[in-house]
């Protein structure tokens, strides 16, 4: 274990609360807990993992600070592996910012953020990948998310990369071996073994990168936006996707001045749901900047939600918006069929090509489950594959998977060329260094300290 000093920080949610958590962590953080601690026994004295009742007092003026039960936690069975107590007191910001002082004019350090994980990394408690899940648990917004978040935390992703890692280790010192000590009564690494060792490790390699557009889609959500000419439905639509009165819905045109962002589960994928102001050409200054932000917001899209009015003349302005699109993921929604048809279908299906075309009537609440099947099938085949299924969702890992695919392939084609196996050997041994990056075997110092930086708060 390496040796640290003693971090504390603010691990709950700062706001008002039930409950508020200060965790301490360190060689001294039962010692530090003990002197704002009173209560009927000391805190070194009480068995690991258990929760005494007590106050914290100030010890220098003796008041009482907060009621409390404190948490004992000893290494090295905790998530840091250092000694860990938390503090749970009342969830006032005023009271766990009172407790959290104390601990520090009491020779505890303020946490950075993430840092609590940080340890638990480096004294090996778990390995990067895995810390990387935490940080996709805490963040996850649909429950699939948080399954994948959950099994990359596991450790499931990890596993798959160590059998690998092992398999090219294997393969190396074979080589090495068979270069520094013929005398030895090893097998002769010939390049027909090299290549099965090389095309098996491409396989399973290229098996995870299949997983990847879906992983990435369900840890960071695909960015929708919702686009038409103004009174089309856009907010009606945003709302019926929310289950709730998030956009201001009237008859008159232009009354979305902004872009409107809300995050909505469909079938267990995040969309990060983004309605605009109607585009369109206006002399009205505030919707004018609504305008530019919509024509902003299209362009870092996903997928394009784009509306169309069922009782309107399909107009110049709708078909320069499939113009606009022409080049992206888009699903055509013709809503408000609740009234009388004045729009040519034929005409829109022409101008839609290829791309979903859904009916609705979002005053009747018809349309939506077809339209979420419509997004499914865009994006995942119609579901999403079993839990059984390893997914790849962190972009970091997927460019080191990418670029750990390409050096074996590299190795596959010197092996097909005839070239000697000690020169194949570097491209093998380049994977295997790929390859532990993911799981921080083999990382440089300041990509941790850039990755748990990202980490909130008291994590």
């Amino acid at each position: 274990m390496v040796e640290f000093d003693t971090i504390a920080a603010i691990s709950t949610a700062l706001g008002e609360g039930a409950i508020g958590i200060v965790r301490l962590s360190g060689d001294q953080a039962v010692e530090i807990a003990d002197l704002i601690y009173k209560g009927k026994d000391k805190l070194e004295s009480v068995p690991s993992h258990t929760i005494v009742y007590g106050y914290i007092t100030d010890p220098r003026t003796n008041e009482r600070i907060e009621e409390a039960m404190i948490s004992i936690m000893r290494a090295p069975k905790t998530f840091t592996r250092e000694d860990v107590v938390e503090i749970n007191c009342h969830g006032g910001i005023l009271s766990v910012n009172r407790v959290l002082q104390l601990a520090l004019r009491n020779g505890a350090r303020l946490a950075e953020p993430g840092e609590f994980t940080k340890r638990a990394f480096l004294n090996g408690r778990i390995d990067l990948s895995q810390a990387e899940g935490v940080m996709d648990l805490i963040r996850a917004k649909t429950d699939r998310a948080m399954d994948v978040a959950l099994n990359q935390v596991e450790g499931r992703l990890s596993n798959q990369i160590r059998l690998l890692r092992q398999a090219l280790l294997e393969t190396v010192a074979h080589v090495e071996v068979n270069i520094d000590y013929p005398e030895y009564d090893a097998e002769t690494m010939t390049h027909h073994i090299l290549k099965e060792k090389a095309e098996y490790v491409l396989k399973e390699i290229d098996k995870l990168l299949t997983t990847a557009s879906q992983g990435k889609i369900l840890r960071e959500g695909i960015s929708t936006v919702i686009i038409g000419r103004p009174n089309v439905g856009k907010s009606s639509l945003l709302n019926s996707l929310v289950h709730e009165n998030k956009a201001i819905v009237t008859d008159v045109p232009g009354t979305t001045r902004d872009v409107i962002e809300e995050y909505v589960n469909v079938r267990g994928v995040p969309l990060k749901l983004v309605d605009t102001a109607g585009i369109r050409e206006t002399e009205d200054i505030v919707e004018r900047i609504g305008v530019e932000r919509s024509r902003q917001v299209l362009k870092e899209a996903d997928l394009i939600l784009l509306v169309l009015n069922y009782g309107e003349v399909l107009s110049e302005e709708d078909r320069a918006l499939f113009e606009v699109v022409k080049d992206m993921n888009v699903i055509v929604i013709v809503n408000k069929t609740d009234i009388e048809q004045r729009i040519d279908l034929d005409a829109v299906r022409e101008l839609a090509k290829t791309r979903p075309l859904v009916t609705t009537s979002l005053l009747l609440d018809e349309g939506i489950d077809q339209l979420e099947q419509a997004i499914a099938d865009l994006f995942f085949e119609g579901d999403i594959e079993g839990g059984d299924l390893t997914y790849v969702s962190n972009t970091r890992h997927i460019a080191l998977l990418e670029q750990a695919s390409s050096t074996i392939k590299d190795s596959l084609e010197a092996i097909d060329m005839g070239v000697p196996i000690d020169l194949v050997q570097i491209d093998i041994t380049r994977t295997w260094e790929l390859l532990g990056e993911i799981i921080g075997d083999s990382v440089h110092e300041s990509l941790i300290d850039q990755l748990f930086s990202q980490f909130c708060l008291g994590k």
